[in-house]
């Protein structure tokens, strides 16, 4: 890959997303930035010689292939796609409507891979590139009240997880990104967070002091997103991308208990696990 890459990045108008952008722009790289307002885009990342911003809705298939091209005829190759863009649909999982999840389902895993799609075969001609996907810590570990969105992260990660063999042959490497609680606008209500549709009175109380518990900690998260936006430039141009990066003390020690817990699963079924084989 090429020292000033090309970075094309979903969701650059609004948190984690304008932090990469300028990020990757301050690392000397081009940058394409993309949102569903590329002026508000603009106004968030911040004019710059290097810098296309583009309108893309990721749940469009005709707009990813035209924002693909935009940044090919701007700068001739794309070396780095980042899938930021996202939402979380919040609450407990009767309460969530059909329709609610088939669209977190289509925001938060169908439309990276639309964008991917678009932009994958211009990597395989040039034998090079990079996939980096945000997911979240809820992709890894389910919590309460996350139902609809721990659905897409999860799924999210298998994708990415399955992805790295098809496209290793290719020189494309690929990495997750497991974000803790960072202070961006995911919890702002009515910009990246929707509440349940539907009420249900056995979960009617639960449900009301969750979202005040979700609203009280928005700007109150411990984790500095440009420090991230820092950190995955950072492991980009080392040109050695974790098959995932947990990010945040936070995920890291949720993961580990995670990984603890399953460790104890394993132990304690170990024997009727084994007993599972044919006999002969």
């Amino acid at each position: 890959m090429p020292e000033k890459n090309v970075w094309f990045i979903t969701g650059a108008g609004r948190g984690l997303g304008i932090e990469i952008a300028r990020a990757a722009l301050a690392a000397g790289h081009h940058v394409v930035a993309t949102g569903r307002d590329p002026q508000r885009v603009l106004d968030a990342v911040g004019a710059h010689e290097n810098l296309l911003t583009v309108a893309l809705d990721i749940t469009d298939a005709a707009a990813a292939q035209t924002a693909t091209d935009a940044a090919l005829e701007r700068f001739g190759r794309i070396d780095v796609l980042v899938n930021n863009a996202g939402n979380f649909v919040a609450g407990f999982f009767e309460n969530i409507s059909p329709e609610q999840l088939r669209a977190q389902m289509e925001t938060n895993f169908f439309g990276p891979l639309t964008i991917t799609r678009a932009i994958l075969p211009v990597m395989r001609r040039q034998r090079s590139g990079q996939v980096i996907t945000v997911t979240s810590m809820a992709g890894l570990i389910g919590q309460e009240f996350v139902a609809a969105y721990a659905a897409s992260k999860f799924a999210l990660e298998g994708w990415m997880e399955s992805l790295r063999f098809d496209v290793a042959p290719f020189g494309i490497s690929t990495m997750a990104v497991e974000p803790g609680f960072f202070r961006t606008e995911l919890l702002v209500e009515g910009a990246s967070t929707i509440w349940p549709e539907l009420t249900i009175d056995d979960y009617a109380e639960h449900t009301a002091s969750t979202i005040e518990a979700w609203k009280g900690m928005n700007g109150t998260q411990g984790g500095d997103p440009q420090k991230l936006g820092r950190a995955i430039v950072t492991l980009s141009d080392s040109g050695a991308l974790p098959l995932r990066f947990l990010a945040g003390a936070d995920a890291m020690a949720g993961e580990e208990q995670n990984l603890a817990t399953i460790r104890a699963q394993i132990e304690a079924n170990r024997d009727l696990s084994a007993s599972l084989s044919f006999d002969d």
